[in-house]
């Protein structure tokens, strides 16, 4: 029989951990052992080597968000980023015109010019972009371009919530509605603060569900701990 590892803060984090690593990885049983108690010995390794993929996301090293100000950032609209899908209209020139996702490299690449970049940049931006490659290049005369969202990249919701998984990113949503479209908190969950991971941050920072509501960007990685108590 496996022995069992004890409830405390380091076995939570463990726990937490496993989720992460095992949701990343597309396991199928996700669901089903995100709760597994690891052995000693194996936790040990699991809890260093997670960490390092991580970030050490159970952790509560992280600072608290200005919510005012990440909301204020957010409403803004979210920048383009891999995995989103745009539509790229050229103007009479039927050959340019579709759908196009941006790539890992940050990248979006049409026929006859070069990648454009698109990582972080608004739809408007990139637009201007790719008119001035199509004009540079001399491929169109006096070229019009517009650029839509198809859209977005999904965002992720691990932890303790009835349903941890992938979500699809669509349009302004709150952090307490995120957790209410993944099931809702468990009944051992932390519902006083909750981890939220953001590229544009750096690494994660912590949420007091009390505060006004932070608004959900695409990408975003919520962890939702098991309470001490």
């Amino acid at each position: 029989m496996v022995p069992r590892l004890r409830r405390t803060s380091q076995g939570r984090a463990i726990l937490i951990r496993t989720s992460v690593i095992r949701f990343l990885n597309g396991l199928p049983e996700y669901r089903r052992q995100t709760r597994r108690l690891v052995s000693p010995a194996g936790a040990l390794s699991l809890s260093l080597s997670v960490s390092l993929l991580t970030g050490g996301c159970a952790s509560q090293d992280y600072p608290f968000v200005d919510v005012a100000q990440a909301n204020a950032r957010a409403e803004q609209g979210p920048r383009l980023d891999a995995g989103d899908k745009l539509r790229i209209v050229v103007f009479d020139e039927p050959s340019l015109t579709g759908e196009y996702e941006v790539a890992t490299s940050g990248a979006v690449t049409l026929p006859l010019i070069s990648d454009v970049p698109a990582s972080g940049s608004t739809t408007g931006q990139v637009a201007d972009a790719i008119t001035g490659k199509l004009a540079q290049g001399g491929y169109v005369l006096n070229p019009r371009v517009a650029v839509d969202i198809v859209s977005y990249r999904p965002f992720y919701i691990l932890g303790e919530v009835g349903k941890p998984g992938e979500y699809t990113y669509a349009g302004e949503l709150s952090l307490l509605q995120a957790v209410a479209k993944a099931g809702g908190f468990t009944a051992r969950a932390n519902k006083g603060t909750i981890v939220v991971m953001r590229k544009s941050w750096g690494g994660g920072r912590r949420v007091n569900v009390g505060d006004p509501a932070l608004l959900v960007m695409p990408g975003d990685t919520i962890t939702v701990s098991e309470s001490m108590m």
